[in-house]
């Protein structure tokens, strides 16, 4: 037994170094099961820079146990037994290997623990930026968001800092379930001119989250955990698997969860008085988000609303969008007209599925 002991030890403080960026999933400790030792805490605060296994820590940094109260509110953790609340200029990193000029997708679990409007900044090496918390999508109060960045050097560091000043250093968000996924560049086909559009290229998604990832707004396409598309909105996109959702085609799909505000994007190369044809899918994710929805696209100068009236257990429709280019390039853009929310007591925010997003030219005018 002690030798055993030791050996789950070893490897656990040494799995870091061996931890690869081409491998997709939590990063070590990533869920931070292991903790630190009663000498390396001041109650639930973390007073040792290196007291959580694989990580560093600087600033109020807490070791959370899940069903751990906060006044009359209880902690729920998302996955496992622990996470940590990052307090005022608090921050967790990790470095890890990667491979220079490959694109990596971060996803991660996160939960609003009092009422500011919190944030958080996430980071590699050379590259940074903000994901908003205004908004909770999830039925359970936890969302997971999705940042993506290009590796540039052979060995990376990931940090995820809370900026907030509050009055209580301890009112920060709670951090769980760190995982890496290495993504792919989709290519334009015969069969599709546009890249990805079927989304089954994206961040990495929790095998038992029932909640998918939110794609934080203003992502551009050449940085974005969705490959080939910009997400252009003030709020964010959902991504959803198959394991958890109702999907019209294949294993993945979008969710426009924020009416108008909710927008994804693809410029495409097109021949001016050419014309296309642009075919997608419109449904429901089967997650009690009920009513009237209307999913508007737009090819260029040309558009079409989509209405789909939706029980809240899934189901689709298909659609389709004929128009002639007056340019060299094309913007693709699919967004929500209404605002909906689940009907499960939650208020949470929901909305139309799109997916199975196609664009071919068109050669028999007639078909116009």
């Amino acid at each position: 037994m002690y030798r055993t002991t030791v050996l789950l030890v070893l490897l656990c403080t040494t799995c870091h170094v061996a931890f690869s960026a081409t491998d997709d999933g939590l990063l070590p400790n990533g869920n931070f099961e292991y903790g630190p030792k009663p000498d390396q805490m001041k109650g639930t605060l973390v007073t040792h820079p290196n007291g959580i296994p694989n990580w560093e820590i600087t600033g109020y940094v807490e070791y959370i146990k899940s069903g751990q109260k906060q006044g009359d509110m209880l902690l729920v953790v998302p996955e496992g037994a622990f996470a940590v609340r990052l307090g005022n200029e608090a921050s967790i990193k990790q470095k890890i290997k990667a491979t220079i000029g490959m694109y990596y997708s971060i996803t991660f679990s996160a939960a609003r623990t009092c009422a500011q409007e919190e944030k958080l900044n996430v980071s590699v090496s050379h590259d940074s930026g903000t994901l908003p918390m205004q908004t909770t999508y999830s039925s359970n109060g936890w969302d997971s968001y999705a940042w993506a960045f290009q590796a540039k050097a052979d060995e990376i560091e990931i940090s995820i800092h809370n900026p907030g000043v509050e009055e209580d250093p301890a009112c920060g968000p709670l951090i769980d379930s760190i995982a890496l996924k290495l993504l792919y560049n989709p290519k334009r086909t015969g069969a599709n001119m546009l890249k990805n559009g079927n989304f089954e290229e994206g961040p990495y998604l929790f095998p038992n989250a029932s909640w998918g990832v939110l794609i934080p707004p203003r992502m551009e396409d050449d940085h974005s955990p969705l490959p080939g598309w910009i997400v252009e909105s003030l709020k964010a996109v959902k991504y959803i698997d198959v394991e958890h959702f109702s999907v019209p085609e294949g294993k993945r799909a979008v969710e426009l969860v924020a009416g108008k505000e909710s927008a994804i994007v693809q410029v495409v190369r097109t021949t001016p008085g050419k014309a296309y044809a642009l075919r997608f899918s419109v449904g429901d994710a089967n997650n009690a988000c009920e009513g009237s929805m209307i999913v508007e696209a737009y090819a260029g100068t040309d558009s079409i609303n989509v209405a789909y009236q939706s029980k809240g257990k899934g189901g689709f429709k298909k659609a389709i969008l004929k128009f002639k280019t007056v340019s060299k390039r094309t913007r693709i853009m699919f967004r929500s007209t209404y605002y909906t929310m689940k009907n499960d007591n939650s208020g949470s925010l929901c909305g139309p599925v799109i997916d199975d997003v196609q664009l071919l030219g068109v050669r028999n005018r007639r078909l116009m």
